[in-house]
C-alpha cells in the first residue's frame, strides 16, 4: 500500500513538473540560493567570516538566476555559475557543499543533457578553477593542501557522475520503449500476414471446390441435354452422376466453410479429413461422367504422404482435370504418379489439337488455375510447370517433396 501511494505521488509530481517546468526551476533556484546563503555563514573554528556579505549575496544570486536557463543553455549556465562561485571562494568563504550547491546543480544538468565531450571539457575546467581558488583562499589556511584540493574535486565529481547515470537511464528507458513499440508493430504485421495467408488458402480451397464441381456439373448437364432424345438410358445415368457431383460439392463447401465457424467449442461439429490421392477414383469417375476418360498410372513404390502434401497433390490433379473438362477439346487425359527418391512427380496430360485452343487448358485466360496450382506447390516446397505440348494438348507437371508422415497428423478443410 505504501509503495503504491509513493509511486502515485511520484507520478503526480512528474506530471506537474512536465506541465510547469519554469515553476519547478524557480523553486529549485530559490532552494539552492538558501543553501548557498547558509554556506556563507560557515567558517572553521577560530576563524572570522569575511566581511563581503553583500558581494557574495549578489554573486550567488546571479549564479542561481543563471540556473533558470539550464534547459536551453546548459554550458552557459555552468560558465556563469562557475565564475560566480570561484569569485565567492576567492573572497575567503569556506568551501562547503552548501556553498557549492549552485555549481553542483549546474554540473548535474550539464552532464544529464549534453554529450560526453561537453561534460568533460566544462566539468574539468570548473574543477580546476574551484580547486585553484580553494588552494589560495585565506579561509582554508588551516587545512592541508591535499584536503583543500580533494574535497572540492569529489564534491564536483559527484553531480557529474549522477548526471551521466541519469542520462544512461533515460537512454535505456527510451530503448526499452522503442523495442516494445517495434515488437507491437511486428505482432500487428505478423497478424495481418497470417490473416492474408489464411484468406488466400481459403480462396484457393473455394476455387478448387467450386471450379471443379461446377465445371463437371456443367459438362454433365450439357451431355445429358445432348443425349436426352437419342439415348435416354445414358441420360439417366449422367443425371444420377450429376446428383452425386452436386452432393460432393455441397459436402466440400460445408467442410471448407466450417473452418470459419470453428471457435474452439468442444460441442462444435467435427471437421472432415482433407481429401487426398486416395480419392482419385472418385475424381476419375466424375470426369468420365462428364465425357472425359482419365487413366491413372503409378511408377515406383507408393509411399505415405503427409496430409499437407497429400491435399496439395489431390488439388493439383483436380484443378488440372477441371481445366481439361472446361477448356480442352479432347475426350481423354492421363495422370501419372512417379515416386522417385524423396519426391513425388505428378504429370497430367491431355491430347488435344495444337494451336491457340490448347492454351485455354491452362485456365490463364478465364481464371487463376495455373497460378493457384503453382501457389499450392510452392506452399509445400514443390515446383510446378504448365504449358502446351508441341504435338498438341497441354501438360501440367509438378514435383512435391515426400515429407515424413507423422502418425495422428491430420489436416482439415
Amino acid at each position: 500500500m505504501t509503495t503504491s501511494q509513493e509511486r502515485r505521488y511520484a507520478d503526480r509530481l512528474e506530471g506537474f513538473a512536465d506541465r510547469r517546468p519554469f515553476l519547478i526551476d524557480l523553486v529549485l533556484a530559490a532552494a539552492l540560493m538558501g543553501c548557498a546563503s547558509l554556506g556563507t555563514m560557515l567558517t572553521l573554528p577560530g576563524a572570522a567570516p569575511p566581511d563581503q556579505d553583500a558581494t557574495s549575496t549578489v554573486l550567488l544570486g546571479v549564479a542561481c538566476l543563471a540556473l533558470l536557463k539550464h534547459r536551453e543553455h546548459p554550458r552557459a549556465t555552468v560558465a556563469v555559475t562557475a565564475v560566480c562561485t570561484v569569485v565567492v571562494v576567492a573572497l575567503g568563504y569556506l568551501v562547503t557543499p552548501l556553498l557549492l550547491a549552485p555549481i553542483m546543480a549546474a554540473l548535474y544538468w550539464l552532464s544529464a543533457h549534453t554529450d560526453r565531450r561537453s561534460t568533460r571539457v566544462c566539468g574539468l575546467a570548473t574543477m580546476v578553477a574551484l580547486i585553484l581558488a580553494a588552494a589560495f583562499s585565506h579561509s582554508m589556511e588551516h587545512v592541508s593542501l591535499l584536503l583543500r584540493t580533494i574535497g572540492p574535486f569529489f564534491w564536483l565529481l559527484l553531480p557529474v557522475a549522477a548526471g551521466k547515470m541519469t542520462q544512461l537511464r533515460r537512454a535505456y528507458v527510451r530503448s526499452v520503449q522503442a523495442r516494445a513499440e517495434h515488437a507491437e508493430r511486428t505482432r500487428e504485421e505478423e497478424a495481418r500476414l497470417r490473416v492474408t495467408e489464411e484468406r488466400m488458402r481459403i480462396a484457393r480451397e473455394l476455387h478448387d471446390v467450386v471450379a471443379h464441381h461446377m465445371a463437371l456439373a456443367n459438362a454433365q448437364a450439357g451431355t445429358a441435354a445432348h443425349l436426352v432424345l437419342t439415348n435416354p438410358r445414358q441420360t439417366q445415368k449422367i443425371l444420377t452422376d450429376l446428383t452425386g457431383t452436386t452432393s460432393s460439392a455441397l459436402r466440400e463447401l460445408k467442410a471448407t466453410l466450417g473452418l470459419l465457424r470453428q471457435n474452439g467449442d468442444p460441442d462444435s461439429a467435427p471437421l472432415e479429413p482433407s481429401p487426398g490421392l486416395a480419392r482419385l477414383p472418385e475424381l476419375v469417375s466424375a470426369c468420365a461422367s462428364a465425357g472425359v476418360a482419365v487413366t491413372v498410372s503409378t511408377d515406383g513404390e507408393a509411399q505415405p504422404l503427409s496430409p499437407g502434401v497429400d491435399l496439395t497433390a489431390f488439388r493439383i490433379v483436380q484443378e488440372a482435370l477441371t481445366n481439361v473438362t472446361k477448356h480442352a477439346t479432347t475426350e481423354a487425359a492421363s495422370v501419372r504418379l512417379v515416386y522417385s527418391g524423396s519426391r513425388l512427380l505428378i504429370t497430367v496430360v491431355n491430347d488435344g489439337p495444337a494451336g491457340p485452343a490448347a492454351a485455354y487448358a491452362s485456365g490463364d485466360r478465364r481464371g487463376f488455375g495455373v497460378m493457384g496450382m503453382r501457389e499450392r506447390a510452392h506452399s509445400v516446397g514443390g515446383e510446378l510447370q504448365a504449358g502446351p505440348r508441341p504435338e498438341g494438348g497441354f501438360t501440367v507437371t509438378t514435383a512435391l517433396p515426400l515429407q515424413p508422415y507423422v502418425a495422428g497428423e491430420e489436416t482439415t478443410t
